[in-house]
């Protein structure tokens, strides 16, 4: 889908998912102590050998598009979740498991602590997150979509910093 963006005035060929590297509860750790109590990957984070976080997908439906835009955001889990997890990183038959998020998203509002589902996917795909229905900003994106301007306005959001 090629397409000329109302934010820059460029022509884009395709839209571009986002991520996150990091869970939001990673930068309450004190820098200079993050070698010993953190352990991070591309996909889980560990603080404390306490707190558990996966990284997944969220996928906002965009007006008129067959494809969708992506969200890479980190959900938490309980030990034992995260646990089967890592035994079976790349399994479809475990969960789908509860998960606050955690991953600060402002084009959406205050997104920290959204009820989630994981959904695993196998194939070497990331999990699927999915928000609980609610009347919150995010949640009604995942439901009803977004439109194509709206999404390359959030991309720019994050490109431009």
């Amino acid at each position: 889908m090629s397409y000329k963006c109302a934010c820059c005035g460029q022509i884009h060929d395709s839209l571009p998912d986002i991520g996150f590297a990091k869970p939001d509860p990673f930068f309450t750790v004190p820098e200079g102590e993050r070698k010993d109590r953190v352990k991070l990957t591309n996909e889980t984070c560990i603080i404390d050998n306490d707190e558990f976080f996966i990284r997944g997908l969220i996928e906002l439906p965009v007006h008129g598009q067959e494809t969708t835009f992506g969200l890479g955001v980190w959900v938490s889990q309980k030990a034992e979740n995260f646990a089967t997890y890592m035994r079976e990183p790349n399994s479809a038959e475990i969960g789908p498991y509860f998960g606050w998020l955690c991953s600060s998203i402002p084009a959406f509002g205050s997104t920290l602590n959204l009820k989630t589902r994981v959904h695993f996917q196998g194939n070497n795909l990331r999990p699927w997150i999915e928000l609980e229905p609610t009347n919150h900003p995010l949640a009604i994106a995942q439901q009803e979509g977004v439109s194509l301007e709206r999404a390359w306005e959030i991309v720019h959001q994050y490109m431009d910093k």
